[in-house]
């Protein structure tokens, strides 16, 4: 138990987050448990983890995730293991709030140069209707940035994904690629913009950025004819597209290819996305869970055939280095195995004074400069 390397996870401690300052000290070796000793409250090794307070051992629940992600189906699982069903999909959902934390914490707060994002829906089958679900990925580093999920088609889907897109990008050339749905187009107009408050004050404008170009791949399929494909340029140039195409995925045309392979995985390793399937979604809350769970395996856990690098190795030759999508986008420096992913902890955010009229006192700065 090295107590340098954790944190205080109490919301009401100001000390909580910080690593190495030397106020964690170890509680109980038996148990695994810290203390704080500004706060004064002890807490487990696993707390923060998706087997905090879990009677099962940790590599079964491993396990039993491992294969729901990788598309085993809930029944199999249950009879092979012998758990009841309610067991394992309270697992998957642990699971899938915990990658959302992590996918939060790690991509949605990064900032990155995008250069092409493609997005698109996938139609998942529920009792009583259905479910959509937005996803959208970085093309030069195949990078899952985020999802959505919606009971309708609608602006409210695409712009809950556009949003998440804009917190991630800078403000760079960058090219969004999709499929013929109008909404995306109003979506990405309202999301990347930027508020400026001008020299007389009033209320802020509302600057759009420059050098975003929109393209969409309409694909349509007659009645008994052939597929036909048009390529439309709704906003930006030429040129601008042209150069981010070959600075993204070597040239070539327009296309939502990319996004159409990450539609299969998702597919492939989740049931209810199948085209042709009797398997149903119960829950959009069991849904939402899955997505990310899948998301984070395939962003850190991954290698893809595609991302990887020929080294050289002198006069012997040469040898490829696998790379998963995170590591493409400089978020790793290796390949997370399942258990570093569901025992990555999330420091919570840094203590802020409480605000107070007056002049704070000098008990109240010595924490500021001590802990904030």
């Amino acid at each position: 138990m090295n107590s340098q390397e954790v944190f205080c996870p109490n919301l009401d401690c100001w000390a909580r987050g910080h690593i190495g300052k030397g106020n964690i000290g170890v509680h109980r070796e038996v148990e695994r448990r810290y203390i704080c000793h500004e706060c004064k409250q002890t807490f487990t090794d696993s707390k923060g983890t998706i087997f905090y307070r879990l009677r099962t051992e940790a590599e079964t629940v491993m396990r039993v995730i491992t294969l729901l992600a990788y598309g085993c189906p809930p029944k199999a699982i249950v009879k092979a293991f012998g758990f009841h069903e309610r067991t394992v999909k309270r697992w998957w959902r642990r699971s899938g709030e915990h990658c959302r934390v992590v996918h939060d914490h790690t991509i949605g707060a990064s900032q990155l140069d995008l250069g092409q994002v493609q997005s698109d829906e996938i139609k998942a089958k529920v009792q009583g209707g259905a479910l959509w679900i937005a996803l959208a990925m970085m093309v030069s580093t195949r990078l899952w940035l985020g999802g959505a999920i919606s009971p309708k088609r609608d602006l409210n889907l695409i712009q809950a994904l556009a949003d998440q897109i804009r917190r991630i990008a800078l403000c760079r050339d960058l090219l969004l690629a999709v499929d013929g749905l109008s909404s995306y187009v109003k979506a990405f107009r309202r999301a990347f913009r930027t508020a400026f408050k001008g020299e007389k004050g009033g209320r802020h404008r509302l600057i759009a950025w420059p050098y975003i170009a929109i393209v969409q791949v309409v694909k349509q399929r007659a009645t008994g004819g052939p597929l036909s494909i048009e390529r439309r340029i709704v906003q930006g140039c030429e040129d601008t597209i042209a150069g981010l195409l070959e600075s993204t995925q070597g040239g070539g045309v327009i296309n939502t290819a990319y996004i159409e392979r990450l539609n299969a995985t998702f597919r492939q390793r989740l049931a209810w996305l199948a085209r042709r399937t009797r398997h149903l979604a119960q829950q959009s809350q069991t849904l939402m869970a899955a997505m990310f769970t899948v998301g984070c395996f395939y962003n850190f856990c991954d290698n893809h055939h595609s991302l990887r690098l020929k080294l050289s190795v002198g006069s012997r030759g040469y040898r490829w280095v696998q790379r998963t999508p995170a590591m493409a986008a400089g978020m790793s420096d290796h390949r997370w195995s399942v258990e570093e992913l569901f025992n990555f902890k999330v420091p919570p955010p840094r203590w802020t004074p409480p605000k107070k009229r007056g002049r704070p006192s000098k008990a109240i700065l010595e924490l500021v400069n001590l802990w904030a």
